[in-house]
């Protein structure tokens, strides 16, 4: 069963300490709050993660949808214990919603990022250029999907801006009702390989799980009239494995995407601004006054378009400021540790004076 989840040489390797240990190697299927749906050789597991695991695992470290993990199997209660995560391929990784510093691992080990925004009012162009850094950083390769296209005014003109932002990934008008390049988008999904869809609630990615399955997977609503904002309709991660062999996980719609470490996704989404910038006289050009800016030639000629540039600056002081954070974070820890380190060395120093 796991074969058809994605079980490779490569990650039975990886579970060898493990199988040792009797453990059962599974993949998440399902997460709901502090559940999983393990896909197994034993059939569907409803598990937990351990305690130590919940204790030890780094930031980001906690079991996402799309990861293999090493699971104590109760076979007689189709239940399991998660005692490991295996390493991963690729990760899709965001700046966890009301923290300044934890990750969330969206998803993992995908092949592929569905980028899915709606042609009926949701485009946004900013938005997008943060989906494709994130999803240019996690591994995993790009597609922009532009959902709703039997509702658009302009479709060829919204292909046309996203393929301006895209350089290099694909860009798919689609209508889950009409079925227009629908076709296209599942020759995006090979056998054995996983997508993600991600996006903003609303823009119909159960909607295409359900088409692509060729059956109601997920839970669909419609959105509302007056502003053409959607519902959260699906309020966990699940995986799907399709007649086709290849696999579609579906995500609740995020209502944000900050990025976390992504310096290499925002270099491949801003490739344009990155040439302009090497291209200027001084190396440490701040883009101002500087004389033989490249980049402020190019605004004032109209190649560069004003409002990705004030995104690209905008993302890049986001990542500046959330490195900053993570580094008074990390020493405000060592120091703690020192601190403990000392109380505990004089804790024993009088014990021994006690002793004596």
């Amino acid at each position: 069963m796991i074969h058809s989840f994605g079980w490779s040489d490569a990650l039975q390797r990886a579970f060898e300490p493990f199988a040792v240990r009797g453990l059962v190697p599974g993949r998440i299927a399902v997460q709901q709050r502090g559940l999983f749906i393990l896909v197994t050789d034993l059939g569907e597991l409803t598990s937990q993660i351990s305690g130590r695991l919940a204790h030890e695992a780094p930031s980001g470290g906690y079991p996402a949808v799309g990861d293999w993990v090493a699971a104590a199997a109760r076979p007689g209660e189709m239940a399991a214990t998660i005692q490991a995560v295996l390493p991963r391929r690729t990760a899709f990784v965001r700046k966890a919603a009301h923290s300044l510093a934890t990750e969330q691992v969206v998803a993992a080990n995908v092949d592929v990022a569905f980028l899915v925004a709606s042609l009926n009012a949701d485009f946004n162009a900013r938005r997008l250029e943060r989906y494709l850094a994130t999803a240019w950083q996690s591994g995993a390769r790009p597609v922009v999907v532009l959902t709703k296209s039997d509702l658009a005014a302009d479709a060829p003109g919204a292909v046309a801006a996203a393929e301006g932002l895209a350089f290099g990934a694909p860009v798919l008008a689609v209508s889950a009702v009409t079925g227009e390049g629908m076709q296209a988008l599942a020759a995006q999904l090979k056998p054995g390989e996983t997508a993600v869809l991600v996006g903003s609630s609303g823009v119909g990615k159960s909607t295409l799980v359900n088409a692509l399955a060729g059956e109601a997977r997920m839970a669909t609503a419609a959105i509302r009239e007056d502003d053409a904002h959607g519902r959260h309709t699906t309020s966990h991660r699940e995986l799907v494995l399709l007649a086709s062999g290849a696999l579609v996980l579906d995500t609740p719609g995020m209502r944000e995407l900050g990025l976390i470490d992504a310096e290499a996704g925002l270099s491949a989404t801003f490739e344009d601004v990155e040439a302009l910038a090497q291209a200027c006289r001084f190396a440490d050009c701040g883009h101002g006054d500087e004389p033989g800016c490249a980049v402020r030639q190019a605004l004032e000629e109209g190649r560069l378009d004003p409002g990705r540039w004030t995104s690209f600056r905008k993302l890049k002081r986001e990542l500046a400021f959330q490195e900053r954070k993570e580094d008074r974070q990390a020493r405000e820890a060592h120091r703690r540790r020192w601190i403990a380190a000392g109380k505990e060395g004089r804790a024993r120093m009088k014990a021994k004076t006690r002793d004596l």
